[in-house]
C-alpha cells in the first residue's frame, strides 16, 4: 500500500512541549472570537458489522493519531463470502474511528501574525461555497482527540499493511493466498475422519494411515485453491481487482473488490469455480481408472473424486452467498434490470436453504440417504451431523445477510460527495503560530488548516490529531509548519468525486485529511477521512 505523504516539518520552538508528555489535559471555553464553525460534522459510527462468513480475518481498530485507509476497518462488512469456496465480491467502505473529545482552544497571540482571516482568499467562504452550516457549532480547537503525545509535532504516516488473514502461502497471478489458522483445525478433523475410514478399507496401514489422510487433506485444500484461482483468473479478467484468497474452515474465500459490471459477467464469474471443480472431479475419476482399487493411490484419488463433486454441488445450490446463488442473482437482475432485486431474491432463497440445511441433513442422515446404515448411526454421529448443520446453516444464513448490507452499501454510495464532506478551510502561511491560525479558524467558521507558501500554493495541511497534541500554553510558540503533512499527488482530490470513485480513491493514498479542490485547481477545503467514515455509517442506517 502506498504511503501517505511525507513526515510533518520540523517544528519551531523549544522542547518543553515535552514536558507535558502524558500529563492530563482538560477543556476550556473557545476563543473569543470562535463565533462560527464550518460544515455539519456527520454523527460518530459504530462501523459496519465484519461477516461471520470469513472467520481468521481481523483489524484492528485504527488509531486517530495517524493516518490510515479511511476504508479498510469495515472490510468484509459488505462481502460475499461462500462458506465452501464461493468468491466473495466486497467494495471497501469506510471504516470506524474512535470517538473525538473536545481538546483545548488556542489562547493568546504573538506579536507576529501572518494575514487575517478576512484575507483568506484560498479556502471556502460563505459566499464562494455552500458549505452547510451545523446544528451545533462546533470549532476547529474543539474537534479533536487529546491523542497525541504532547511534544506538537506531526508523526510520520506509516505504510498500510497489505491484507492479513493468515500464513501467506504464495502470490499467484499477483494475488496474495492465505491459509487462516482456522484451516489447520480443520486439516487436523479431517484427518482423524478420514484415517478412520482408511482403517475399515485399508487395515494393513496401521497408523500410517493418518500420513495419507493428512496428504488427502492437503490435496483437498489444493483443488479448494483451485476452484478460487478460476475464480480470481475471470474476475481479473474482467479487470476486477481481487484482494486475497483465503483458505479456512469451511472452504475458500476469493474477495474481489468490486462488482461485475454486467449480469453476464457475473454468471461467469460464478459459474467458472463449480465448473473447474467438476472438472477435477473427472480427472481423478480417469486417474482412478488406471490404477488398481484397493490401494492408497485408488483410496486416495475416489476420495478427491467424491469431495470435489460435493463441493461443486453444493456450491451449485441457488442461494447466496453460494456461486449457485450469485448464478441466480445474475439471472433475476438481467430479467428486472436491477442487480437489487436479483441479490433480494438470491438473499431470501438462501435463507431458505439456511433452514433447510438445519433441518434436512440430520434427517437425511438418520434415514440413511447419504450412504450410512443404521447400524452405523450412534449417538455421537447424530449430535456431530446436528452440530455441522447447525454451522452451515449459520454460515449460509449470515452470508446472505451479508449480501443484502453489500447491496444496500451500493444503492447508498453514490451518497457520498466529497463537496458536501468538506470541511471549510483557512490558508496560513509556515511560521504562523497554532494560537493565531486557531484564531483565524474560528473567525471564518473553519474546522481545517491549509499550510501554503508566499504565493498562496498549499504545500501541507495541519493534522487535526496533531493541533490537539499541544498544550494550551504552548500554542503561542508553535508554528503550524511542525504540525502539518507535506501533500502528495494522492491527497489532492476532485470536489466532484463521489461514491466508489471517492473511495478507490481515498484507498489508494491512506491519510487522515486530504486537500479538496475544483477543477481549476482552487483549494475547496479539506476532506476528513473520518467525516467519510461517519455519512457513510449515517447513510447505510436510512431504509433503502
Amino acid at each position: 500500500m502506498d504511503e501517505s505523504g511525507g513526515s510533518g516539518q520540523p517544528r519551531s520552538g523549544t522542547d518543553e512541549a515535552t514536558e507535558r508528555h502524558g500529563e492530563q489535559r482538560t477543556s476550556s471555553a473557545p476563543a473569543a472570537g470562535a463565533t462560527r464553525s464550518g460544515p455539519e460534522r456527520p454523527e460518530h459510527p459504530t462501523g459496519p458489522t465484519p461477516p461471520t462468513a470469513a472467520p481468521g480475518t481481523s483489524e484492528a481498530a485504527p488509531s486517530p493519531d495517524r493516518p490510515h485507509d479511511p476504508t479498510d476497518s469495515a472490510r468484509g462488512a459488505a462481502t460475499h463470502s461462500d462458506p465452501s469456496t464461493g468468491a466473495e465480491d466486497g467494495a471497501e467502505v469506510p471504516g470506524a474511528s474512535p470517538d473525538q473529545a473536545e481538546a483545548p482552544a488556542g489562547s493568546g497571540s504573538p506579536d507576529e501574525a501572518g494575514p487575517s482571516a478576512q484575507d483568506a482568499t484560498h479556502g471556502p467562504s460563505d459566499g464562494a461555497h455552500p458549505h452547510p452550516e451545523p446544528e451545533h457549532p462546533r470549532t476547529l480547537a474543539h474537534s479533536g482527540t487529546a491523542t497525541g503525545t504532547g511534544t506538537g509535532k506531526a508523526q510520520p504516516p506509516r505504510r498500510g499493511r497489505e491484507p492479513g488473514g493468515g500464513l501467506l502461502m504464495g502470490r499467484p497471478f499477483g494475488v496474495p493466498v492465505y491459509v487462516a489458522p482456522s484451516w489447520f483445525l480443520v486439516a487436523a478433523l479431517i484427518t482423524w475422519v478420514f484415517g478412520g475410514q482408511l482403517d475399515r478399507v485399508l487395515p494393513e496401514l496401521g497408523a500410517l494411515r493418518y500420513l495419507v489422510s493428512l496428504f488427502f487433506a492437503v490435496a483437498f485444500y489444493a483443488s479448494v485453491l483451485v476452484h478460487e484461482l478460476a475464480h480470481t483468473v475471470a474476475a481479473l479478467r474482467f479487470k476486477l481487482p481481487v484482494r486475497r484468497i483465503q483458505l479456512q474452515f469451511f472452504g475458500g474465500v476469493s474477495e474481489i473488490e468490486k462488482e461485475a459490471e454486467t449480469p453476464g459477467r457475473e454468471f461467469v464469474l460464478s459459474f467458472v469455480g463449480p465448473l473447474l471443480s467438476l472438472v477435477l472431479s473427472g480427472l481423478f475419476y480417469l486417474a482412478m481408472l488406471a490404477v488398481e482399487p484397493g490401494t492408497v493411490p485408488g483410496v486416495l484419488l475416489a476420495g478427491l473424486m467424491i469431495s470435489n463433486l460435493i463441493v461443486a454441488a453444493f456450491n451449485l445450490l441457488p442461494g447466496l452467498p453460494l456461486d449457485g446463488g450469485r448464478m441466480l442473482r445474475a439471472v433475476v437482475w438481467k430479467i428486472t434490470g436491477r442487480p437489487m432485486s436479483g441479490t433480494i431474491a438470491a438473499a431470501w432463497v438462501g435463507r431458505a436453504l439456511a433452514v433447510s440445511v438445519l433441518i434436512g441433513l440430520p434427517l437425511l442422515t438418520q434415514s440413511g440417504a447419504l450412504g450410512a446404515t443404521q447400524d452405523h448411526v450412534g449417538g455421537m454421529d447424530t449430535v456431530t451431523d446436528a452440530l455441522l448443520a447447525a454451522i452451515l446453516a449459520a454460515i449460509i444464513w449470515t452470508g446472505a445477510g451479508n449480501s443484502l448490507r453489500m447491496a444496500r452499501l451500493r444503492e447508498h454510495l453514490p451518497e457520498l460527495r466529497a463537496r458536501s464532506l468538506t470541511r471549510r478551510a483557512v490558508p496560513v502561511e509556515t511560521s504562523t503560530p497554532l494560537s493565531e491560525a486557531l484564531r483565524r479558524a474560528n473567525e471564518a467558521g473553519a474546522r481545517a488548516l491549509v499550510v501554503v507558501d508566499a504565493d498562496g500554493e498549499p504545500l501541507s495541511l495541519v493534522r487535526e490529531a496533531a493541533i490537539v497534541g499541544v498544550p494550551e500554553h504552548r500554542r503561542p510558540w508553535v508554528a503550524v509548519s511542525g504540525l502539518a503533512q507535506d501533500l502528495t499527488d494522492g491527497m489532492r482530490v476532485s470536489a466532484e468525486l463521489a461514491g466508489e470513485a471517492l473511495l478507490d480513491t481515498l484507498r489508494a493514498t491512506p491519510a487522515t485529511e486530504y486537500l479538496v479542490v475544483e477543477d481549476s485547481g482552487e483549494i475547496y477545503g479539506v476532506l476528513s477521512a473520518a467525516d467519510v467514515e461517519r455519512a457513510f455509517v449515517k447513510a447505510m442506517a436510512r431504509p433503502s
